[in-house]
Protein backbone atom coordinates (compact mmCIF):
# COMPACT_ATOMS: atom_id res chain seq x y z
CA UNK A 1 0.00 0.00 0.00
CA UNK A 2 1.45 3.38 -0.93
CA UNK A 3 1.41 6.31 1.45
CA UNK A 4 -1.46 8.10 -0.27
CA UNK A 5 -3.73 5.06 -0.18
CA UNK A 6 -2.83 4.51 3.47
CA UNK A 7 -3.71 8.14 4.21
CA UNK A 8 -7.03 7.85 2.40
CA UNK A 9 -7.88 4.55 4.09
CA UNK A 10 -7.11 6.03 7.50
CA UNK A 11 -9.49 8.91 6.75
CA UNK A 12 -12.17 6.36 5.88
CA UNK A 13 -11.53 4.39 9.07
CA UNK A 14 -11.78 7.52 11.23
CA UNK A 15 -14.81 8.75 9.34
CA UNK A 16 -16.63 5.44 9.74
CA UNK A 17 -15.70 5.40 13.42
CA UNK A 18 -17.21 8.85 13.93
CA UNK A 19 -20.36 8.01 11.98
CA UNK A 20 -21.02 4.74 13.81
CA UNK A 21 -20.18 6.17 17.23
CA UNK A 22 -22.45 9.19 16.81
CA UNK A 23 -25.19 7.21 15.08
CA UNK A 24 -25.23 4.35 17.57
CA UNK A 25 -25.14 6.75 20.52
CA UNK A 26 -28.18 8.52 19.09
CA UNK A 27 -30.04 5.23 18.67
CA UNK A 28 -29.23 4.26 22.25
CA UNK A 29 -31.65 6.98 23.41
CA UNK A 30 -34.22 6.58 20.61
CA UNK A 31 -36.85 5.12 22.97
CA UNK A 32 -36.55 8.24 25.10
CA UNK A 33 -36.47 10.93 22.39
CA UNK A 34 -37.83 9.35 19.20
CA UNK A 35 -36.57 8.85 15.65
CA UNK A 36 -35.84 12.54 15.03
CA UNK A 37 -32.67 12.34 17.16
CA UNK A 38 -30.91 9.57 15.18
CA UNK A 39 -32.11 11.08 11.89
CA UNK A 40 -30.55 14.43 12.72
CA UNK A 41 -27.45 12.85 14.27
CA UNK A 42 -26.69 10.72 11.21
CA UNK A 43 -27.52 13.44 8.71
CA UNK A 44 -25.52 16.13 10.46
CA UNK A 45 -22.45 13.99 11.11
CA UNK A 46 -22.32 12.74 7.51
CA UNK A 47 -22.54 16.34 6.33
CA UNK A 48 -19.70 17.31 8.69
CA UNK A 49 -17.56 14.32 7.67
CA UNK A 50 -17.86 15.20 3.98
CA UNK A 51 -16.46 18.67 4.64
CA UNK A 52 -13.84 17.32 7.04
CA UNK A 53 -12.45 14.34 5.11
CA UNK A 54 -13.89 14.81 1.63
CA UNK A 55 -10.70 16.39 0.33
CA UNK A 56 -8.70 13.37 1.49
CA UNK A 57 -10.75 10.29 0.58
CA UNK A 58 -14.12 11.56 -0.55
CA UNK A 59 -15.53 10.76 2.91
CA UNK A 60 -17.46 7.77 1.64
CA UNK A 61 -17.53 6.20 5.15
CA UNK A 62 -19.96 3.57 3.86
CA UNK A 63 -19.12 0.29 2.10
CA UNK A 64 -22.33 0.47 0.05
CA UNK A 65 -21.36 3.91 -1.25
CA UNK A 66 -17.85 2.70 -2.00
CA UNK A 67 -19.11 -0.37 -3.87
CA UNK A 68 -21.65 1.73 -5.76
CA UNK A 69 -18.93 4.12 -6.89
CA UNK A 70 -16.83 1.15 -7.99
CA UNK A 71 -19.46 -0.55 -10.13
CA UNK A 72 -20.40 2.87 -11.50
CA UNK A 73 -16.86 3.40 -12.75
CA UNK A 74 -15.93 6.21 -10.38
CA UNK A 75 -13.28 4.38 -8.34
CA UNK A 76 -10.89 1.50 -8.93
CA UNK A 77 -11.45 -1.82 -7.19
CA UNK A 78 -8.16 -1.89 -5.29
CA UNK A 79 -8.79 1.42 -3.56
CA UNK A 80 -12.37 0.40 -2.85
CA UNK A 81 -11.26 -2.84 -1.22
CA UNK A 82 -8.97 -0.97 1.18
CA UNK A 83 -11.70 1.57 1.92
CA UNK A 84 -14.30 -1.10 2.69
CA UNK A 85 -11.99 -2.94 5.08
CA UNK A 86 -11.13 0.36 6.80
CA UNK A 87 -14.80 1.30 7.10
CA UNK A 88 -15.75 -2.01 8.67
CA UNK A 89 -12.86 -1.78 11.13
CA UNK A 90 -13.84 1.77 12.06
CA UNK A 91 -17.44 0.71 12.66
CA UNK A 92 -16.50 -2.23 14.88
CA UNK A 93 -14.10 -0.13 16.96
CA UNK A 94 -16.76 2.55 17.39
CA UNK A 95 -19.30 0.03 18.68
CA UNK A 96 -16.79 -1.37 21.16
CA UNK A 97 -15.82 2.09 22.41
CA UNK A 98 -19.46 3.13 22.77
CA UNK A 99 -20.36 0.24 25.10
CA UNK A 100 -17.17 0.89 27.07
CA UNK A 101 -18.22 4.51 27.58
CA UNK A 102 -21.90 3.72 28.18
CA UNK A 103 -21.98 0.20 29.68
CA UNK A 104 -25.32 -1.47 30.19
CA UNK A 105 -24.79 -1.92 33.94
CA UNK A 106 -23.80 1.71 34.62
CA UNK A 107 -26.27 3.24 37.12
CA UNK A 108 -26.02 6.65 35.47
CA UNK A 109 -26.96 5.21 32.09
CA UNK A 110 -29.90 3.34 33.61
CA UNK A 111 -31.11 6.47 35.42
CA UNK A 112 -30.85 8.56 32.27
CA UNK A 113 -32.78 6.07 30.18
CA UNK A 114 -35.46 6.08 32.85
CA UNK A 115 -36.71 2.58 32.17
CA UNK A 116 -36.25 2.72 28.40
CA UNK A 117 -34.79 -0.43 26.89
CA UNK A 118 -31.00 -0.45 26.60
CA UNK A 119 -29.67 -1.15 23.14
CA UNK A 120 -26.26 -1.17 21.50
CA UNK A 121 -27.18 1.16 18.67
CA UNK A 122 -28.30 -1.65 16.37
CA UNK A 123 -29.97 -0.75 13.09
CA UNK A 124 -33.18 -2.73 13.42
CA UNK A 125 -36.89 -1.98 13.55
CA UNK A 126 -40.31 -3.58 13.78
CA UNK A 127 -39.82 -5.46 10.49
CA UNK A 128 -36.46 -6.94 11.41
CA UNK A 129 -37.48 -9.92 13.51
CA UNK A 130 -40.61 -11.12 11.71
CA UNK A 131 -40.08 -9.89 8.12
CA UNK A 132 -36.33 -9.61 7.76
CA UNK A 133 -36.27 -9.90 3.96
CA UNK A 134 -38.93 -7.22 3.69
CA UNK A 135 -36.71 -5.09 5.89
CA UNK A 136 -33.77 -5.89 3.60
CA UNK A 137 -35.73 -4.72 0.54
CA UNK A 138 -36.63 -1.52 2.38
CA UNK A 139 -32.96 -1.01 3.22
CA UNK A 140 -32.06 -1.55 -0.46
CA UNK A 141 -34.51 1.13 -1.57
CA UNK A 142 -33.28 3.66 0.98
CA UNK A 143 -29.65 2.88 0.14
CA UNK A 144 -30.44 3.46 -3.53
CA UNK A 145 -31.65 6.95 -2.59
CA UNK A 146 -28.46 7.69 -0.63
CA UNK A 147 -26.00 6.40 -3.24
CA UNK A 148 -27.94 8.24 -5.95
CA UNK A 149 -27.42 11.47 -4.03
CA UNK A 150 -23.71 10.70 -3.68
CA UNK A 151 -23.38 10.16 -7.43
CA UNK A 152 -25.22 13.22 -8.63
CA UNK A 153 -24.34 15.67 -5.86
CA UNK A 154 -20.71 14.67 -5.26
CA UNK A 155 -19.28 12.30 -7.86
CA UNK A 156 -20.72 14.39 -10.72
CA UNK A 157 -20.37 17.61 -8.77
CA UNK A 158 -23.91 18.86 -9.47
CA UNK A 159 -24.42 20.23 -5.96
CA UNK A 160 -21.08 22.01 -5.82
CA UNK A 161 -20.10 23.00 -2.29
CA UNK A 162 -23.53 21.94 -1.05
CA UNK A 163 -22.90 18.26 -1.82
CA UNK A 164 -22.45 17.47 1.86
CA UNK A 165 -25.74 19.14 2.70
CA UNK A 166 -27.60 17.25 -0.05
CA UNK A 167 -26.18 13.90 1.05
CA UNK A 168 -26.74 14.58 4.75
CA UNK A 169 -30.33 15.63 4.12
CA UNK A 170 -30.94 12.50 2.04
CA UNK A 171 -29.65 10.30 4.87
CA UNK A 172 -31.68 12.14 7.51
CA UNK A 173 -34.87 11.93 5.44
CA UNK A 174 -34.31 8.22 4.81
CA UNK A 175 -33.92 7.56 8.53
CA UNK A 176 -37.11 9.48 9.26
CA UNK A 177 -38.87 7.35 6.64
CA UNK A 178 -37.38 3.98 7.56
CA UNK A 179 -35.97 4.18 11.06
CA UNK A 180 -38.92 2.65 12.92
CA UNK A 181 -39.31 -0.13 10.32
CA UNK A 182 -35.73 -1.28 9.75
CA UNK A 183 -33.39 0.99 11.67
CA UNK A 184 -32.57 2.67 8.34
CA UNK A 185 -28.92 1.69 8.32
CA UNK A 186 -28.08 2.25 4.63
CA UNK A 187 -24.53 1.38 5.66
CA UNK A 188 -23.06 -2.13 6.20
CA UNK A 189 -20.40 -0.80 8.58
CA UNK A 190 -23.07 0.97 10.62
CA UNK A 191 -24.99 -2.33 10.89
CA UNK A 192 -22.11 -4.74 11.46
CA UNK A 193 -20.33 -3.12 14.39
CA UNK A 194 -23.29 -2.72 16.78
CA UNK A 195 -24.78 -6.07 15.73
CA UNK A 196 -21.57 -7.92 16.61
CA UNK A 197 -21.25 -6.12 19.92
CA UNK A 198 -24.89 -6.84 20.79
CA UNK A 199 -24.54 -10.48 19.76
CA UNK A 200 -27.52 -10.13 17.43
CA UNK A 201 -26.42 -11.43 14.05
CA UNK A 202 -29.49 -13.23 12.71
CA UNK A 203 -30.48 -10.27 10.53
CA UNK A 204 -26.99 -9.45 9.29
CA UNK A 205 -26.92 -11.42 6.02
CA UNK A 206 -30.28 -10.14 4.70
CA UNK A 207 -29.40 -6.58 5.70
CA UNK A 208 -25.98 -6.73 4.07
CA UNK A 209 -27.46 -8.18 0.90
CA UNK A 210 -30.12 -5.48 0.81
CA UNK A 211 -27.82 -2.56 1.57
CA UNK A 212 -25.04 -3.64 -0.79
CA UNK A 213 -27.68 -4.47 -3.40
CA UNK A 214 -29.15 -0.98 -3.23
CA UNK A 215 -25.68 0.53 -3.60
CA UNK A 216 -24.84 -1.66 -6.59
CA UNK A 217 -28.10 -0.86 -8.38
CA UNK A 218 -27.57 2.86 -7.81
CA UNK A 219 -24.02 2.57 -9.11
CA UNK A 220 -25.13 0.82 -12.27
CA UNK A 221 -27.99 3.26 -12.89
CA UNK A 222 -26.06 6.44 -12.27
CA UNK A 223 -22.80 5.18 -13.71
CA UNK A 224 -24.43 4.19 -16.99
CA UNK A 225 -28.06 5.19 -17.58
CA UNK A 226 -28.09 8.52 -15.72
CA UNK A 227 -24.45 9.33 -16.25
CA UNK A 228 -23.78 13.04 -16.08
CA UNK A 229 -21.00 15.22 -17.41
CA UNK A 230 -18.63 15.93 -14.55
Amino acid sequence: MDNELMRESLAELIGAFVLVFVGAAAVLVVDKFGVLVPALAHGLIVCALIYTYGHISGAQVNPAVTLGLTVGGKQDATKSAYFIVAQFIGGIIAALVLIAVFPQDNPGVADFLGGSAYNFGQTKGFLTDDSVWTAAVYEAILTFFLVSAVFQAAAYGKAGKLAGVAIGFTLAASILAGGPATGASLNPARTLGPALVAGETAYLIPYLIGIFGGGIIAGLVHGNVLKSEE
